[in-house]
Formats: structure tokens, C-alpha cells, sequence
């Protein structure tokens, strides 16, 4: 009878050792799960991000496009450039002659 008795705490034991086992496994079966898990929120924010990016790329793409368009228009309508400076020197000078009118109309008024 002492013989199975002990036979049976040893199974008994032997339970207990591979539970505590199966345990530590399961632990870290857990952790690695964990790790997996973090990876993949990582890896989807890095496809979103990607797809974010290649938006904004192919936007800037768009953007210098038009702009290179605006400016090839621009030189071949305003040729050189020298247009523009002609008409910025004549809208200045028409500013000046209006500053100068509303300073006369200011001294009259004070007068």
C-alpha cells in the first residue's frame, strides 16, 4: 500500500512539474504573441504611413507640375521679363503721383 502511495505522490509530482511547465510555456507563448501583435500594429502603421507618403508625393508631383507649367506659360507670354518691369516702374510711378494728390488733399483739409 506504501508503494502506491508513493507511486501516487510521485505521479502527483510529476503533475505538478509538468503543469508548472507547461505554464512557463504557455508564458512565454503569451510574450511572444504580445511581441507579434505589436509588430503588426507597427507593420500597419508603417503601410499607412507609406500610402500617406506616396499621397503626399504624388500631390508635390501635381504641384511642381502645374508650377512648371505656370512658369513656362508666363515665359513664353511675357517673353523676358523686361514687360513686367516696364509695368511695375509705370504702376509705381501712377502710386506716387496718388500719395502725392492725397497729401495735397490732407494739407487742404487742415488748412
Amino acid at each position: 500500500m506504501d508503494q502506491k502511495l508513493d507511486k501516487l505522490t510521485e505521479n502527483i509530482n510529476d503533475i505538478k512539474i509538468l503543469i508548472n511547465s507547461f505554464h512557463k510555456t504557455l508564458e512565454k507563448i503569451e510574450h511572444r504573441l504580445s511581441r507579434l501583435e505589436q509588430m503588426d500594429s507597427i507593420e500597419h502603421r508603417v503601410e499607412v504611413n507609406q500610402i500617406d507618403l506616396s499621397d503626399i508625393k504624388e500631390s508635390i508631383q501635381r504641384i511642381e507640375d502645374v508650377q512648371g507649367n505656370v512658369v513656362k506659360h508666363l515665359e513664353k507670354n511675357l517673353g523676358n521679363g523686361e514687360e513686367i518691369k516696364h509695368i511695375n516702374r509705370r504702376l509705381d510711378s501712377h502710386l506716387i503721383k496718388l500719395a502725392k494728390a492725397e497729401e495735397e488733399i490732407i494739407i487742404l483739409r487742415n488748412k
